[in-house]
């Protein structure tokens, strides 16, 4: 186990496995990773842990990676295939807390919430004034959803309640409880009043939404990124935001975790968040209990639950 988990994890592996457990909140380098790997059958990672072919030929009796984390593309899963290692997640748990939490950076960036927390924390509030800190609407606009998946399809579930106009554009559709409208990608950026970001990092989605794509966007739209960082291209983001198209962006995930870059720290009009989105204490205990069970499955001769390659 590469870092700090919760205790529950532990607990389900104990019974099934000698568990070396690296208890900190600081993950180990490559080499350190290497000697720790040579004789286990399973590692726990997380998202900051770069599981590569070079950490997976270090440990020969490897049978199953399991990931905390919606996402994979921290394990170079084409080599954990080559090497007929199992690779696994955690779907499904964190699509709910995933999902408010998009909406809390939504109206948070719509509403200008952070600003207004910081001018009443400077002592700045003299008196109610009619235009203070004004933003936007949320009901009744329109919300595009890129990347309907599990996360995405909880997102526009959600704009039923706040009578919004819902389109979307990826592979897999709404389902029939959510009204809404397929397109294109170029017609969601340039209709939308909210864009939010729902899509694994791969290959044909990293820098999706870059210069060409933001200055389709209205200019008073609103960017939300609960995805990967990746999938925007980050340096166009910023001159994008000070060119005035998008009028607002709201981001919880970064290029280069955990940096950021120090121009978006100066955008009055760009709400940020250290990659929270799942950060509920129920749903992240579960998330690390999930890759223990996965384990235990594997360990126990039995398939486990979420296999991201066969």
């Amino acid at each position: 186990m590469t870092r700090y988990v919760y205790p529950d994890a532990i607990a389900i592996l104990e019974p099934h496995a000698e568990v070396d457990y690296h208890d900190s909140r600081d993950g180990l380098d490559p080499d350190a990773l290497r000697a720790r790997v040579a004789d286990v059958d399973a590692i726990v990672s997380q998202l900051t842990d770069p599981i590569t072919g070079e950490i997976m030929d270090a440990a020969p009796r490897l049978k199953v990676i399991a990931n905390v984390a919606v996402g994979f593309d921290n394990v170079d899963v084409a080599a954990a295939t080559e090497r007929r290692v199992l690779v696994t997640n955690t779907p499904g748990i964190l699509t709910e807390a995933t999902a408010d939490f998009t909406w809390a950076l939504m109206l948070a960036a719509a509403r200008r919430v952070p600003e207004a927390d910081r001018f009443v924390r400077d002592g700045r509030w003299r008196q109610w004034e009619i235009d203070l800190l004004c933003g936007r609407d949320i009901h009744g606009s329109t919300l595009g959803i890129v990347g309907p998946g599990r996360i995405g399809r909880a997102v526009a579930r959600r704009a039923t309640g706040f009578g919004m106009r819902v389109l979307w554009h990826g592979r897999s559709p709404l389902p029939e409880d959510v009204d809404g409208t397929a397109v294109s990608l170029d017609e969601l950026l340039a209709t939308s009043d909210v864009v939010s970001l729902h899509l694994p990092l791969s290959q044909e989605t990293r820098h999706l939404i870059g210069a060409r794509e933001l200055a389709l966007m209205k200019p008073d739209a609103l960017l939300v990124n609960t995805a990967r960082g990746s999938i925007v291209d980050e340096a166009a983001l910023v001159e994008a935001l000070a060119s005035g198209r998008p009028g607002a962006a709201a981001l919880d995930v970064f290029e280069d975790e955990p940096r950021v870059d120090p121009r978006l720290l100066d955008c009055v009009n760009v709400v940020l968040a250290p990659h929270l989105a799942s950060a509920s204490g129920a749903t992240r205990m579960r998330m690390c209990t999930m890759a223990a069970e996965s384990v235990v499955d594997v360990l126990s001769g039995r398939r486990p639950s979420h296999v991201v390659n066969g």
